[in-house]
């Protein structure tokens, strides 16, 4: 009898929920939509190549965070700079029903970057990507410990273990607007 009784009310509790959007809330996705809002405006900062053949590269990183109006994930667009020479440089991702967190990082394993093939978002401070180039895997990690830094971190694998490759130090730097002054 109780089975009978949450067969015909919980599909109807969640067809009732579904429109006022408590079904996200109800499996988790609560933290994953406040870090995504949390990398939202624009970041500059320092970063490094740790290891590789440019290992000791230093650069500086400026980034616009947005994420999509409709869909769970964050985009980070903009480039890096090593002296004169500027690198574009971005990663995307989205939630893909039931496969999880689907994007690229610089233009995907298609172009010079990797394929963001899984990960989760930890909490509403830190996520975890799983990245993707052929036989290369690795993570790339972001951790967002107050509104104003975030710090950006790809990891390879190599003989079972993970080697970070490249670290970022990012603030944020939203524009300010300057209103006009008023005449006494």
């Amino acid at each position: 009898m109780r089975s009978v009784i949450l067969s015909c009310v919980l599909p109807a509790t969640i067809a009732i929920a579904a429109p006022l959007g408590l079904v996200e809330k109800a499996f988790g996705a609560e933290p994953d939509k406040q870090f995504f809002r949390s990398v939202e405006g624009r970041w500059v900062g320092p970063g490094e190549i740790i290891a590789g053949k440019y290992k000791g590269t230093k650069f500086t990183c400026d980034f616009n965070g947005s994420t999509p109006a409709s869909k769970l994930g964050m985009t980070l667009d903009g480039g890096c700079r090593v002296g004169v020479f500027t690198q574009k440089m971005s990663a995307s991702v989205e939630r893909k029903g039931r496969d999880g967190y689907r994007g690229t990082f610089m233009g995907g394993s298609t172009e010079s970057g990797m394929d963001i093939v899984g990960g989760n978002v930890v909490d509403a401070q830190k996520v975890v990507f799983t990245i993707n180039r052929k036989q290369l895997n690795g993570v790339m990690q972001a951790r967002v410990p107050d509104g104003n830094s975030m710090t950006v971190t790809v990891a390879v694998r190599v003989n079972d273990q993970l080697v970070p490759v490249i670290g970022m130090s990012l603030k944020r730097i939203d524009s300010v607007e300057v209103g006009a002054i008023a005449k006494n």
